[in-house]
């Protein structure tokens, strides 16, 4: 009997996840009143499935953008294309988690947030008229893109790969999905990914002193200069703290385990 009431908890959990939930404040403002709740635990996987095939293959074709544009050629009217780009992404990202947030995945926290925040600052650097303070920072943006789409391809597929093992053991959640960052469940085979993370961070730190350093230049008359430097100190913020924290969390629920060897 015990054991049975062990599982019911559980059970009831799992039937929850599928009766009609009410949307959240961002879904209700974009969708409306509608069900986005998916009836079988195959549909929800499916969607999740869909939804890291679109953030692979965006994130790729980003990558070949900024290439292009940096290496290539220099119109402000491309750059557009691809600012826009990333407006499109980052909102359709938005959106899609929500959906699978209401269908049970666990994704939460900073790693939400950042996309509404990217998503902003693409916004902001699609308004950037052209000029020389636009051309001054145009390759230091690209090159950055670049690097960063470099290193989401990367964490693509390894957390793709490490999320199938693990559901494979039964110790992640079906609905369990990619980020942008480091987590807990990542330490192992992937620690290499952390120097490449933390050089993203100090790169949009970098960004940000770049931009407030150009604000307080006599002929800096446009507000976007300013907005982005803000929007980049928000991220580097939020992805270097995150992921500080999540390092130390990992660190210390290992040590117990290791002086527990060791006695």
């Amino acid at each position: 009997m015990r054991e049975k009431m062990k599982t019911r908890p559980k059970a009831f959990k799992e039937m929850e996840a599928f009766l009609p939930n009410k949307n959240g404040l961002y879904l209700g403002l974009v969708l409306g009143n509608v069900n986005v709740t998916l009836l079988s635990k195959q549909s929800k996987f499916a969607y999740k499935e869909e939804y890291e095939k679109f953030k692979l293959y965006l994130t790729f074709i980003l990558l070949l953008f900024s290439f292009i544009f940096y290496f290539f050629v220099s119109y402000r009217f491309l750059d557009a294309i691809l600012n826009f780009l990333l407006v499109w992404y980052y909102c359709t990202l938005t959106v899609r988690e929500s959906i699978l947030i209401a269908n049970g995945s666990r994704i939460k926290g900073w790693w939400v947030f950042h996309h509404y925040v990217s998503a902003f600052l693409s916004g902001v650097m699609l308004t950037w008229p052209d000029g020389s303070l636009y051309k001054t920072f145009r390759n230091q943006f690209l090159a950055y893109s670049l690097y960063q789409s470099f290193v989401q391809c990367l964490q693509c597929y390894y957390q793709s790969g490490c999320l199938y093992r693990l559901r494979a053991l039964g110790q992640r959640h079906n609905m369990d999905l990619t980020v942008e960052g480091f987590q807990s469940w990542m330490w192992k085979g992937l620690t290499f990914l952390l120097p490449f993370l933390f050089f993203g961070h100090f790169w949009q730190l970098y960004n940000s002193i770049s931009l407030f350093r150009m604000s307080q230049l006599p002929d800096c008359k446009e507000w976007q200069v300013l907005m982005c430097g803000l929007c980049f100190l928000v991220l580097f913020s939020g992805n270097f703290f995150t992921t500080v924290a999540v390092v130390r969390h990992k660190v210390q629920s290992r040590n117990p385990k290791t002086n527990n060897k060791h006695k």
